[in-house]
């Protein structure tokens, strides 16, 4: 999609600090961040929200959560834990309509959510 925020930073016609990169999943760091360890991850293909996913997204669904394991790990939260958040729709105060998924971390969650 031309004017997504997402697929432009994942196209690198944006400027981001890229953390992790393949054919599929982008991470990057979030420019507003809640945690001391606060990242992005999504598809590289523009799937604007989970509700729009489609059952031949299944594997790279599956691959944004191994993703943001694998990138946790190397940033040194993949033991103290971390929190993963996905906001669908506007209800859920989803702000930019491309799937992603938020890595909190680096610091103990309050707990409970809402």
């Amino acid at each position: 999609m031309t004017d997504c925020l997402f697929c432009k930073i994942a196209a690198g016609e944006i400027p981001s600090e890229i953390v992790y990169q393949d054919d599929q999943v982008t991470v990057f760091k979030d420019i507003h961040p809640a945690a001391p360890v606060h990242m992005l991850v999504i598809p590289n293909a523009h799937i604007p929200s989970v509700q729009a996913m489609q059952e031949e997204d299944q594997l790279l669904f599956g691959k944004l959560f191994f993703t943001a394991k694998k990138v946790a790990q190397e940033a040194g939260i993949g033991e103290s834990g971390y929190r993963l958040i996905v906001n669908d729709g506007p209800d859920a105060h989803q702000e930019i309509f491309h799937v992603h998924m938020h890595i909190l971390g680096g610091a103990k969650m309050v707990h409970p959510m809402g």
